[in-house]
């Protein structure tokens, strides 16, 4: 049976999909099988070609049971569900469902006092720092103030994803034959993170540099590219 990852949040502009797609990108390079859900009605859905993990749209409200009941069929396969924005009752509709949540939040304080919010309704949550400062000065202050306003949560906080300009690169309707190496780095680092959650081993894809991305995708015959179409863990 998959394994189902919800990106939710009640604040819009957190970086909710790049955080997806970037998963999902991170778990095909350390040899895990992924569909990346989309739930947002404001998005498209992306082409899975040259990807590391297959796409499903899931914009409606049928559309979303028939995926992620053809996922629960799979053995070994982790569903990585888009939440979208401003959404809260389909935030707990995801939440209920789930194996595990992430919520990203980005420095400002509106943002960690909307996602501090959402861990007191969300108790199986995890905050993820997204999108985090990459000059020092900048982080040093941000991670000062997830100290001083996310204290009582720092057991359910995750190490930041910086910021990173070659993440839109994920965001496209085809990805690039190959990825920037800092890309790549960071979708390990996330992956490697949830995976640790999950209590999933993990090895690297065959092929796979630690400072690259040489190796062959998932074959399309290994893929059920019919998932477009169509007891919970606690910690």
């Amino acid at each position: 049976m998959a394994e189902i990852i919800c990106v939710i949040g009640n604040k819009g502009g957190t970086g909710k999909t790049t955080l997806s797609h970037m998963l999902c990108q991170g778990l095909g390079l350390l040899g895990q099988r992924s569909a990346c859900v989309l739930t947002d009605t404001s998005r498209e859905p992306l082409s899975p070609e040259g990807r590391r993990y297959i796409t499903a749209d899931a914009r409606t409200r049928d559309a979303l049971t028939k995926v992620v009941d053809k996922l629960r069929t799979l053995e070994d396969w982790i569903g990585v569900i888009d939440g979208g924005g401003n959404r809260t009752e389909m935030d707990r509709k995801l939440y209920a469902l789930s194996d595990i949540v992430l919520l990203p939040f980005r420095e400002s304080h509106e943002d960690i006092r909307t996602v501090v919010r959402d861990l007191e309704m969300f108790p199986r949550a995890y905050a993820v720092p997204s999108q985090w400062p990459s000059n020092s000065w900048q982080r040093e202050a941000a991670d000062r103030n997830v100290a001083q306003l996310m204290g009582a949560y720092r057991h359910r906080i995750l190490r930041p994803v910086g910021a990173l300009s070659s993440s839109k690169l994920l965001l496209q309707k085809q990805v690039p034959d190959q990825l920037p190496t800092p890309l790549a780095n960071a979708c390990r680092a996330i992956a490697r993170q949830v995976l640790e959650v999950l209590e999933i081993d993990y090895t690297e894809a065959p092929g796979t540099e630690a400072g690259g991305e040489e190796a062959e995708r998932l074959p399309a015959s290994e893929m059920p590219m019919r998932l477009g179409y169509g007891e919970r863990r606690s910690h």
